[in-house]
């Protein structure tokens, strides 16, 4: 593979010389502490901490005043849309049908989103499956030890994973296990037929876009349109018979495998080998033998069932490395991660309590609305989707920890703690990000064509997540909006005006502008749609009311950032170095 892409960020306040990895762990980071501790631990950018730090600012004049604004401004903002939700309002009736019996303090709750409604329904019956494949995991593993020398390695775990993926998803899909079972064998045959020609990634490509397309097109395939004599076969769907929606995860393991195998099939190294305390990168990077490429190793890689369903993004080499060479997984690291989703868990909860954002969005009950209300509701939407997200990911993270595997953590940063459009995709999604940078954004180039492959990595995401104009809008209009960060590190390096006290505060507007475009385009892309951002885009610049709303939210937003500059800050003056 070859060397990582680094891309600094104009508001990088830190020496840039020498090269060190975009995610990579180089050594053993101070551990953090204090504030610091809120971001969850990943294997990040990081070197020995030899340069010399600013004093912290927290307790100087200028942030005094900074607090004195956020006091008045975060409750404001969680007042606003708790307002809105009212049963008093006047837009109430519009929406009520939305919401349903609540369990907190006899308020009605927002369950409307159908993606996160799915989870929030399911999620005692996934503890048990959890709590069931735990067991069974200890017991098998009891039995294995007790009749076989110890082994060093895992390797004997890989025969149960794949019996309780057979039985897990019989129960999920029903007969439509055969159907992915069909694909799964065509895709493995192109890697092995293919072997280490360069057609070998193309065919993979061409049958995994057109996979995608067919699973849209024809709605999982019925077996009925398929022959009329396989009908009987319809009859058995399992409890979820839309396998071809949660096949989008599966399709990325699928080119992982294939493009793994086609750089160890053409690597010149010798056979390498890792230790139990190499890195991601490493496991990712590094070469398995090649006999380790077996239909086994590979269905029991892509049907993995804690990450199955939603992820995380695990290539395959880094599952077969933690098999062959097993890390160690604290158990005060799993419970801590535990007290993280749980805490994240009741935030949602509370927030679908006391603000039915999402209904009124999806209802379009906003008549009547102030700049301040509508932009609100947009705030909240976007949390939510963060929120409904960040669980299921971190739910299955944390199966995928009591069993043994560290995939990587999708989630790094608060949504609300992000300036850089760059590093925002960083942390949005990280095992995504990884596995497109590794697979596509430097293949095609990386930064050597920084404008086309972001144009094409952004296109494939929009149309991977779902084949609809708004999504593409979506990949486009990040594309562009990552053109003006691209511009201002080129023309305000920090390596030059850094050490200057006005560039701070440069970044600062830069970051503004930044956070408004990152929030329009996710707006497009994830909430109201490109109808709904033209309402509120009228509504905040064709009134007076609205352009001083407008300037009263940027001056907030440049409070909100430097904030987020001083908290990295802290962070390396602990030697934590993240690149978002």
């Amino acid at each position: 593979m070859p060397k990582d892409i680094v891309i600094n960020m104009p508001t990088d306040m830190r020496n840039t010389e020498g090269h060190f990895s975009t995610f990579d762990l180089d050594y053993t980071p101070l551990k953090p502490g204090g504030i610091t501790s809120l971001t969850v631990d990943i294997p990040t950018s990081g070197r020995i901490p030899n340069e010399p730090r600013l004093p912290p600012r927290w307790k100087t004049p200028e942030f005094i005043f900074y607090y004195v604004v956020a006091l008045f401004a975060i409750p404001l903002m969680v007042w606003v849309p708790i307002h809105l939700s009212s049963p008093s309002h006047p837009n109430y009736p519009y929406y009520r049908h939305k919401l349903s019996s609540g369990w907190m303090f006899g308020r009605e709750v927002d369950n409307s989103d159908t993606q996160y409604r799915s989870f929030r329904n399911n999620i005692l019956s996934l503890s048990f499956l959890v709590l069931i494949f735990i067991a069974l995991k200890y017991i098998y593993t009891r039995s294995v030890l007790r009749s076989a020398s110890i082994s060093s390695d895992k390797l004997y775990l890989l025969p149960f994973f794949l019996a309780f993926s057979a039985l897990y998803l019989t129960g999920l899909h029903g007969t439509s296990i055969f159907k992915i079972l069909f694909i799964l064998t065509a895709n493995y045959w192109i890697a092995k037929t293919s072997k280490g020609s360069r057609v070998g990634p193309l065919l993979t490509w061409i049958f995994n876009v057109l996979i995608l397309f067919a699973n849209e097109t024809y709605g999982g395939y019925r077996y009925a349109s398929l022959h009329p004599s396989l009908a009987g076969l319809d009859a058995f769907r399992g409890i979820y018979p839309r396998w071809h929606i949660s096949f989008n995860i599966t399709m990325l393991r699928l080119v992982s495998f294939n493009m793994d195998y086609y750089w160890a099939y053409n690597s010149r190294r010798g056979e390498d080998d890792l230790s139990s305390t190499s890195t991601e990168k490493q496991r990712a990077n590094t070469p398995l033998p090649l006999e380790d490429y077996t239909y086994r190793n590979y269905i029991a890689y892509v049907l993995y069932p804690p990450l199955y369903i939603a992820g995380p993004i695990l290539t395959f080499n880094n599952f077969m490395w933690q098999l062959r060479r097993p890390i160690d997984i604290p158990m005060r690291v799993q419970s801590r991660y535990l007290v993280r989703f749980l805490v994240s868990l009741l935030t949602m909860e509370s927030i679908l309590h006391y603000m039915y954002v999402v209904a009124i969005k999806d209802t379009k009950a906003w008549q009547g609305y102030t700049p301040l209300e509508l932009s609100m509701i947009g705030f909240w939407n976007l949390i939510i989707v963060w929120l409904k997200l960040l669980l299921p990911w971190r739910f299955f993270r944390l199966w995928s920890l009591a069993s043994g595997i560290d995939p990587p953590e999708n989630m790094v940063r608060c949504v609300v703690n992000n300036y850089s459009t760059l590093g925002f995709w960083r942390s949005w999604h990280r095992s995504y990000n990884l596995w497109i940078v590794r697979y596509i954004y430097i293949p095609l180039g990386g930064a050597k064509n920084v404008a086309l492959t972001t144009v094409l990595v952004f296109s494939f995401v929009a149309l991977w997540h779902d084949l609809s104009f708004r999504l593409l809008a979506w990949g486009w209009l990040i594309s562009f909006f990552i053109l003006p960060e691209l511009l201002a590190r080129y023309l305000l390096p920090q390596t030059k005006y850094g050490q200057f006290s006005w560039y701070r505060h440069v970044c600062a507007i830069g970051g503004v502008l930044n956070i408004l475009m990152m929030v329009s385009a996710n707006l497009v892309g994830f909430v109201i749609g490109t109808d709904g951002i033209m309402y509120m885009a009228r509504q905040m610049t064709g009134t007076w009311q609205g352009f001083r709303f407008l300037l009263a939210a940027s001056c907030i937003i440049f409070v909100g950032l430097q904030f987020m500059f001083e908290y990295r800050e802290e962070e390396m003056r602990k030697g934590v170095y993240r690149r978002c």
